[in-house]
């Protein structure tokens, strides 16, 4: 805001999300990209209102992440006595682990607004400038997916963190003129499931950083007792502990197998959960007993049946099940490689002896694939493939050895 009261260009639009005018030097229109766009609006209907009943409010009713929770209420607790704004606060861990959760839970805690966003909306820093000029004081900004925002956004947000101001140039050429807007006192919560992808500038100015681990079953089984609660659901033990231990150490997932089931044993039978109702539904929706998906063991028929355990390369090993390279790679691979199903090499992915013995398929005779010194099945050979020359190609035999004479 200027100070004869008018908007100047690129400044966050009003509290009635209408866009401001104008152009920074920063950044693309802002009139073409009003702050609603950027922030995540809520789901709506039934999807709404099970994911709200199902997350928990306060620190204290958080299932799981001991070591985090604790960590965290000093944190929040210090910042509490203090009457001053918590520390900005990075999550990183795979999905469906609580990130967002915890980010509703530090609002609450600190009796603060939350606003939502994620990176991929901030593309440029206009965008940017335009959220961080519409917080108001202690409120907390959850930006999940952080490492993918664009670098000239992760500079101005540099700034932003550490000395609560945004740099902005108002036109272009000989007219441009920059300016500086203070910003009030705020809390960033980041989440990220690549925590590497994040230059240390940007990490280095969280206060508190925190990787969430995934769950074990007893955990597991405390949520499924604790969203069939909230359900309405009648579960039995056994029946819960059936959907923990299929539910790949995730609570997001645990979540969505016991609303599976409740469907089931609501159609089916008479509402109850029991060992056998759970088994049976999760079995008709193709998760097995360890967790795994359609896609996980369409990975596993094709490495043990057509290519022998391997090792093969990922693209072709994408090929051979129809999903993309990415597909099999980020979904699929990092669950099989924790469960000790499948295993990645210089020469390719090969199966483990657990794997065949999943399936309940036989191992070829032979020696493991861990000895098994061949090149892998896309014909390229890695570091610790047959001696030979540096492409990995065994020597000639009928190459002749000469030696000189001894003198």
């Amino acid at each position: 805001m200027n100070r004869d009261g008018t908007m100047f260009p690129g400044a966050a639009p009003p509290r009635d999300g209408t866009p401001a005018p104008g152009r920074t030097a920063v950044g693309r229109p802002t009139a073409a990209e009003p702050l609603h766009q950027l922030v995540a609006a809520p789901a709506d209907g039934e999807e709404r209102a099970t994911e709200a009943a199902l997350r928990p409010k306060r620190l204290d009713g958080f299932i799981g992440q001991e070591r985090v929770r604790e960590q965290l209420d000093l944190v929040l607790r210090a910042a509490r006595q203090r009457s001053a704004t918590a520390d900005h606060v990075l999550l990183s861990g795979a999905p469906g682990l609580g990130k967002t959760t915890l980010a509703m839970i530090i609002a609450a805690e600190m009796d603060a607004p939350l606003r939502l966003t994620s990176g991929p909306a901030i593309q440029h820093p206009g965008a940017l400038a335009a959220v961080l000029t519409s917080l108001t004081g202690g409120e907390v900004l959850f930006l999940d997916e952080i490492h993918r925002m664009s670098r000239p956004a992760e500079e101005m947000l540099y700034l932003a963190m550490e000395d609560f101001r945004v740099d902005i140039v108002v036109g272009t050429g000989h007219d441009a003129t920059a300016m500086s807007l203070e910003l009030p006192p705020f809390t960033l919560v980041g989440a990220t499931v690549r925590s590497g992808l994040l230059v240390p500038p940007l990490r280095d100015r969280f206060g508190f950083t925190a990787h969430m681990e995934f769950y074990d079953p007893a955990e597991l089984e405390r949520v499924v007792h604790r969203s069939a609660r909230l359900l309405e659901v009648e579960i039995e033990p056994a029946g819960a502990a059936e959907i923990a231990g299929r539910s790949r150490g995730t609570p997001r997932i645990a979540n969505r197998l016991l609303r599976r089931v409740r469907d089931y044993a609501q159609v089916t039978a008479d509402g109850v959960v029991t060992r056998e109702i759970a088994a049976a539904a999760l079995g008709i929706y193709e998760v097995d007993g360890r967790g795994l998906d359609r896609l996980d063991r369409a990975v596993l028929h094709a490495l043990l049946k057509l290519f022998g355990g391997g090792p093969v390369g990922l693209s072709t090993l994408a090929v051979a099940v129809g999903e993309e390279r990415e597909t099999v790679e980020e979904v699929a691979e990092p669950f099989l490689v924790r469960e000790g199903l499948l295993a990645r090499t210089p020469r390719g992915r090969v199966a483990t002896p657990a794997a065949w013995a999943h399936l309940g398929l036989a191992p070829p005779p032979g020696p493991s694939w861990a000895a098994s010194p061949g090149p892998h099945r896309n014909g390229r050979s890695g570091q610790d493939g047959p001696p030979g020359d540096r492409t990995g190609r065994p020597p000639s035999p009928a190459a002749p050895q000469h030696r000189l004479p001894a003198r």
